[in-house]
């Protein structure tokens, strides 16, 4: 059984170079810990998953524009996450707001490629299958 994702939780992504706080709207109201908890459709970028620092994909239109203004040398650009698609797979098992709830074993995927997981849950005492 993993952790109840909230608000507050650190997120990593594959070609991002730095960590990155999970936002979650109390728009479900429904709290794990004292935090507003996330289900499966929280995915929003820059609402719900904020930008990761600097970004290294070369499928970013930004980061392959830099690297060919460099002659082929891999040049990150700031990092705007591009998450069309929501949390896989969730907990089938825990609805909220009719969605499956989020927990920490769960991944996005950002459309450049990155793999975005849960570091962190943004709590330790509610536990979810």
């Amino acid at each position: 059984m993993g952790m109840h994702v909230c608000s507050g939780a650190m997120l990593q992504c594959s070609f991002g170079v730095a960590p990155s706080t999970f936002m979650v709207l109390p728009v479900n109201r429904t709290l794990t810990s004292n935090m507003p908890a996330a289900n499966i459709m929280d995915h929003v970028p820059l609402v719900n998953i904020l930008p990761f620092g600097m970004c290294s994909s070369p499928a970013n239109p930004t980061v392959a524009s830099a690297t060919a203004a460099a002659l082929g040398v891999l040049t990150p650009m700031p990092c705007i996450p591009a998450t069309a698609t929501p949390w896989v797979p969730g907990s089938p098992t825990v609805l909220l707001a009719n969605m499956p709830a989020l927990n920490e074993t769960s991944k996005l995927i950002c459309s450049y490629g990155g793999v975005i997981s849960v570091l962190l849950p943004g709590q330790f005492t509610e536990m979810i299958p």
